[in-house]
């Protein structure tokens, strides 16, 4: 008799993990913001401002892929636009760079600062557990440097890319990876290329004792305990809990911040955020390690808000904190 496969983990909604070691990531939440998970085909030619195309990156591990937005209008003057190399969210566990909920704000982010976005397409735990998604962060910078030393070749970034200021920016685990990956590049002769600055954007740092704002703050569609929980069991090195660098770099387990070569930081923390309180002992950490590291805050605002285009749409309040937001990651590139 054929083995009727068991669930043996599940995220509600998003994950089922089965025994055999598959895992299903088809959506079973809501019908109505399934829209915002499904992928946005790559177009060549500007669709409001912006061209994208998937480009397959020389790395160790095949699959290597990224996202490239191209917005159509350069300031005056301007040749080269900055890159703002981007890292999906998702708990490590689920999400894909084309979703439309990434499409829909960094194609904007692009037009309006304007710079070049390239998204990573990142491995999921568990079949691909931590370290996987850090290497394909740090794969696709190091390819970054083979096109600015003429050893390969891509025409919307030899054509219109200032190598020279690169900005790492990533969304919930993503932002785990922008400071994973500045601490790896700071180790390394990574020119012509330079690091410019790292935006982690309501990043996972957490350790294992719960904080006061994972036991107080509402839960949200984006957030809530049990995907920090149950994502990070999944993609955290076998036997680790969250006390792990990887999860809270601030912590004692972790190098210490001041030993580390980071370009200048712009933390960006939603004031309603169920791990706000992990990010801003993140954000004293390095402060007092001397690290030059700024704060933007959302107030009012859940975690990823800016991802929920439905929010974004409808409600006012969203609207304007997303287009502050904006502004404000634009501004600090501005000043590097």
């Amino acid at each position: 008799m054929a083995h009727q496969k068991r669930v043996v983990d599940e995220v509600s909604g998003w994950l089922r993990v089965y025994d055999d070691g598959s895992v299903d990531r088809t959506w079973t939440g809501p019908p109505e913001v399934k829209f915002m998970a499904e992928p946005v085909p790559p177009h060549q030619d500007f669709i409001d401002g912006v061209a994208t195309r998937d480009v397959t990156i020389n790395g160790n591990n095949l699959g290597g892929r990224v996202r490239i937005y191209l917005p159509q209008e350069k300031p005056e003057g301007i040749n080269k636009l900055p890159i703002i190399l981007h890292f999906h969210g998702g708990g490590f566990c689920i999400s894909q760079t084309d979703w439309f909920m990434y499409y829909h704000i960094y194609s904007r982010l692009a037009k309006s600062v304007p710079a070049i976005c390239i998204s990573v397409y990142l491995r999921l735990a568990p079949e691909n557990r931590l370290p996987a998604a850090h290497d394909d962060g740090y794969e696709a910078l190091l390819w970054l440097r083979s096109l600015a030393q003429g050893e390969a070749h891509e025409p919307w970034l030899n054509e219109h890319a200032d190598f020279e200021r690169v900005f790492l920016i990533g969304d919930s685990s993503g932002g785990n990876l922008v400071h994973e990956v500045a601490a790896r590049a700071g180790k390394m002769d990574i020119s012509p290329v330079k690091l410019a600055g790292g935006i982690p954007v309501h990043p996972g740092f957490v350790r294992a004792e719960r904080s006061k704002s994972e036991l107080e703050q509402p839960e949200s569609p984006f957030l809530t305990l049990e995907m920090v929980d149950k994502f990070l069991s999944l993609s955290l090195p076998l036997n680790c809990n969250k006390d792990h660098p990887f999860t809270c770099p601030m912590g004692p387990a972790a190098p210490p911040l001041a030993d580390l070569n980071l370009p200048p930081f712009l933390l960006c923390v939603a004031e309603n955020d169920l791990i706000k309180d992990t990010e801003m002992e993140y954000y004293e950490a390095m402060k007092k390690a001397g690290k030059d590291v700024e704060l933007l805050i959302n107030p009012g605002m859940g975690h990823s808000f800016y991802l929920n285009k439905i929010a974004v749409d409808m409600d006012p309040n969203t609207g304007a904190q997303t287009s502050g937001f904006i502004q404000g990651v634009a501004e600090f590139m501005r000043k590097h």
